[in-house]
């Protein structure tokens, strides 16, 4: 997740909509500050469309554990182990793929923990067990037995910080309805810095979507959910299974997943990720060596889907032929910010001055994203970040909303949130495929049956 995430809170109404489409569908329309959206663990699970806000993180609220104790958890398709800050200990944010522009520690309410002492149904798993010994298998870092035998597991991020915990089992609670037995880690000690804003404040934990053994959706036995980011307001959709969209939405172009069998020590084997095949400014195609674009030997350079991040990262050779192309041909409508030390979060320095009485950005050169069998273009303000509080003169700070993955510290290509908006973006794991299409966000809802 970055320093600055796209905010996704799902929230519960009191109605249930049945689908046009199959009788095992359903749609759940949610509204502020309620809860639920999991779904049932057996082979024939309705589908579920959630509409959501969004704002810094992209996140859903729920219920676990007995009696249920109210969660809310950052939904990351870049991420494997779901898990819950546990014993109310004093935490902070731990943002993925960014820099840092300050720290900010929280002593979080009654809504930023999770209690396992108050719940009946809270089970450590042992580190003899099979989901400790094989289930954990994909994680980045191995799990390991603690002092009280119990499955150990930590995380870490691109800025250095850590968190650790152990592995546990609770019940979640959905729509009435009780899962027992899903696994998340309950975390107890983090440190980190980070750039938080008030909704950031309101995260208990992380909940893994990606395709390993121990994420969210493997565990319910989703084969595909999608969403829809609306770039007009805080408005979207989360649709876990699946209805049919063919009379409303366009046909779906979908890039095939990189299979990599091998074990490879940069590769993420399952993350969402993707063939990138070239970049275009405008009508431009940029000369790009086509083994920048793939895996090495050693797995650096693969191409992750991450709803986690909300810019974009491309490895330093590419970024900087995109950065050159693009301030070349922008520079004709805007004034570069001359600043050679300047750069956003770290990572990124292409940075423009607008008038503070400019209310809209000049037409600027589209960048398109090529991969096997599917586009993303990015257009208009998602190209173009104002940096909070970044003032010189009469002049705003915009900066370009993609960076350098060399300054982060990863090897690999991120395609963020940001430049995920009014796309519907299926992720198919039955079929091994991302699925993408131009949609208004809004107008999906509507026809999901979620109204406004």
């Amino acid at each position: 997740m970055a320093s600055v995430l796209l905010l996704l809170i799902i929230m519960f109404s009191s109605t249930l909509a049945q689908s046009k489409t199959s009788p095992n569908s359903m749609i759940l329309p949610l509204k502020t500050h309620k809860t639920t959206h999991i779904m049932s663990s057996n082979s024939k699970q309705a589908s579920r469309a959630l509409s959501f806000h969004h704002n810094v993180t992209l996140t859903v609220t729920l219920t676990v554990g007995t009696p249920p104790q109210q969660v809310s958890m950052v939904l990351d398709t870049g991420s494997e182990l779901s898990w819950l800050h546990c014993q109310g200990r004093r935490r902070q944010q731990l943002p993925r793929y960014s820099g840092h522009v300050q720290s900010s520690r929280i002593v979080p309410d009654r809504h930023l923990f999770f209690d396992p002492s108050r719940s009946k149904s809270y089970t450590p798993v042992p580190c003899s067990s099979l989901t400790c010994r094989v289930r954990t298998r994909d994680l980045n870092i191995p799990a390991t037995c603690d002092r009280k035998n119990l499955c150990h597991t930590m995380v870490s991020y691109a800025d250095g910080s850590s968190m650790e915990g152990s592995l546990a089992l609770d019940t979640f609670h959905i729509s009435g309805s009780a899962i027992p037995g899903v696994g998340f880690a309950c975390m107890d000690d983090s440190g980190s810095s980070g750039m938080m804003g008030e909704n950031d404040k309101k995260t208990t934990g992380l909940l893994g979507m990606n395709r390993g053994s121990l994420s969210f959706v493997t565990q319910m036995g989703y084969l595909k959910f999608s969403y829809c980011i609306s770039g007009d307001d805080s408005r979207g959709v989360l649709l876990l299974g699946e209805v049919d969209t063919g009379s409303w939405l366009k046909p779906l172009r979908y890039t095939p997943l990189v299979r990599v069998t091998d074990r490879l020590p940069y590769f993420d084997r399952v993350a969402y990720s993707v063939h990138f095949r070239g970049i275009k400014v405008g009508n431009k195609l940029l000369t790009i060596q086509k083994s920048l674009l793939e895996p090495d030997h050693t797995g650096a350079g693969q191409t992750m889907v991450d709803s986690g991040t909300q810019f974009s990262f491309l490895l330093g050779p590419v970024y900087l032929a995109l950065r050159d192309e693009f301030k070349s041909q922008a520079s004709k409508v805007l004034r570069p910010l001359l600043e050679p030390n300047y750069a956003f979060q770290d990572t990124m320095d292409l940075c423009f001055l607008v008038p503070l009485n400019q209310r809209t950005l000049p037409t600027l050169p589209s960048v398109t994203l090529m991969f096997e069998g599917a586009d993303m273009t990015v257009s208009g303000e998602k190209l173009l970040y104002r940096v909070p509080g970044g003032i010189r003169g009469q002049n705003a700070i915009h900066c370009f909303t993609f960076g350098n993955s060399d300054l982060l510290g990863i090897e690999a290509y991120v395609i963020g949130n940001l430049h995920q908006q009014d796309m519907w973006m299926e992720f198919d794991l039955a079929q091994s495929r991302v699925g993408l299409a131009q949609v208004s966000c809004d107008f999906a809802s509507q026809r999901l049956g979620l109204g406004q």
